[in-house]
């Protein structure tokens, strides 16, 4: 039974972790008729800050129970050899598809890196509709494992990750109480 009111749909994740009640707003329906749901983003964040003039301003979707994804377009000014996307960009967009699928059920979760392998398999172009994926493989609580790619435009395979992902110590200053503190520090879903 959840505490919260009917009007927000809860999901059930297995996690050790609470859930937070998700506003209707924050659902979509995809072209496949499946649901998705906005992720939060940051202010300044090289991947998902929406004020970061230098960064990406990607947003990010999740199924509600192991999977999250981004449609992106890569802009010139991060290329690394000519029309193609720089590997570190690749690294980060991936790096931030591992901590999103941490965030599923709980926007407030914040997981570390603890090791992000990437593989490259093909030349990513730039200033073209790719897509970020990752899913979950395994939550221990405190340890994660996940996984996840960079589609090309048709599909093909640009680049896959794995990643185990750790909770930082309460020490470290990324253990949030809510979801307003965490707001008012710019960490909210913003209009499209």
């Amino acid at each position: 039974m959840s505490p919260y009111p009917s009007l927000y749909p809860t999901f059930h994740i297995p996690s050790p972790v609470f859930h937070f009640p998700l506003p209707a707003s924050r659902i979509i329906l995809t072209a496949m008729n499946e649901p998705a749901i906005q992720q939060p983003n940051a202010h300044n964040c090289f991947v998902c800050g929406v004020h970061n003039p230098m960064g990406l301003r990607l947003r990010f979707y999740d199924n509600g129970q192991d999977r999250v994804w981004s449609n992106l377009t890569v802009c010139k000014h991060h290329e690394g050899y000519p029309n193609v996307v720089h590997g570190g960009i690749i690294a980060s967009i991936l790096d931030e598809v591992a901590g999103r699928v941490t965030m599923i059920g709980n926007p407030i979760r914040f997981m570390m890196t603890a090791t992000l392998e990437v593989k490259y398999r093909r030349p990513v172009p730039i200033e073209q509709e790719l897509r970020a994926e990752g899913w979950l493989i395994q939550d221990r609580g405190r340890l994660a494992q996940v996984a996840g790619k960079l589609l090309l435009p048709d599909g093909a395979l640009g680049a896959e990750m794995t990643a185990t992902l750790a909770t930082p110590p309460s020490t470290h200053g990324l253990n949030f109480g809510s979801v307003e503190e965490l707001a008012a520090l710019g960490w909210k879903v913003y209009a499209e």
